[in-house]
């Protein structure tokens, strides 16, 4: 594996790479508060059979976090940066791998650039309100228009470190295979106060994907894009109610359900990346 830099409008991007250049592309995009780190057991199982490349978003992992007077940290900005990180790193069309905030950022590219797309990997990230656990998202559903800077500021209130843990171990099967390396990274992120801020920024923005919902769903039934789904099915955050949104508009999707929460290749890493290389690779 190997650890580059491309910088896009003057931020600094890190990405993990592997595999051959000359395989198919499958670009992971990982979610709050996360990075590229969430695959670090997936991309050696994917490498022999596809060229991987794991992206870390503005303000996350080892990329820059730059000031809110370069950058706005809104979700439409993060996909128009990631947009140009594609163009500068990957050749032909790739195979999407999305998880939670990889959802609303691959999607947009997806439906914005379908020939980009070569297919969609959809991990514990939701098209549709039925995605989503009612009580979690019920306190987005009573704003409308733009964000505003109250909802941000709740947003940078809130405990991220605890809200990490609790999306790692609620859902598992055996906390013992939560692997403390990984929430270790996600905190070491979250103590920085310019991270902590573009990351509290991205979540207050989620509400604004759902008026996107239908683009999402218009753009698999047009394109009907070779689908993936790879879901654990204990998230506490997105249900798995929301698989059926992806089945109906992609028929001969493949889905698959795991017992276990959000972070799901903590303990399936192994059958998700079998179900990758049987799905992309064969």
């Amino acid at each position: 594996m190997s650890y580059r830099h491309a910088t896009v409008d003057g931020i600094k991007i890190f990405y993990r790479e592997a595999g051959d250049p000359g395989l198919p592309g499958v670009v992971l995009l990982h979610g709050i508060p996360s990075s590229s780190q969430m695959f670090r057991g997936l991309i050696p199982l994917l490498a022999g059979h596809f060229h991987v490349i794991a992206p870390d978003f503005v303000g996350m992992g080892n990329s820059d976090a730059p000031p809110a007077s370069t950058f706005v940290a809104t979700q439409e900005n993060l996909t128009t940066v990631m947009e140009r990180f594609l163009r500068e790193t990957v050749r032909g069309p790739v195979i999407l791998y999305m998880q939670d905030l990889g959802g609303p950022i691959g999607m947009r590219i997806a439906s914005k650039h379908p020939d980009w797309i070569s297919g969609l990997i959809f991990q514990n990230t939701p098209i549709s309100m039925a995605g989503w656990n009612p009580e979690r998202v019920k306190p987005l559903l009573g704003h409308t228009g733009p964000v505003t800077e109250e909802e941000r500021s709740v947003q940078e209130r809130r405990d991220l470190r605890a809200a990490d843990v609790y999306l790692y171990r609620t859902g598992t099967r055996d906390l013992n295979a939560v692997d403390p390396d990984a929430m270790a990274i996600d905190a070491a992120a979250l103590s920085d106060p310019d991270k902590k801020r573009i990351m509290a920024d991205y979540l207050a923005d989620a509400r604004l994907s759902f008026d996107l919902y239908p683009r999402w769903q218009a753009y698999l039934r047009k394109y009907q894009p070779r689908t993936l789904v790879v879901w654990g099915e204990r998230d506490p955050i997105f249900d798995a109610a929301g698989v059926k949104d992806i089945q109906a508009a992609v028929p001969a999707a493949s889905v698959h359900l795991y017992d276990t929460g959000h972070f799901a290749l903590q303990e399936d890493a192994g059958d998700i990346a079998r179900q990758i290389i049987d799905a992309f690779a064969r």
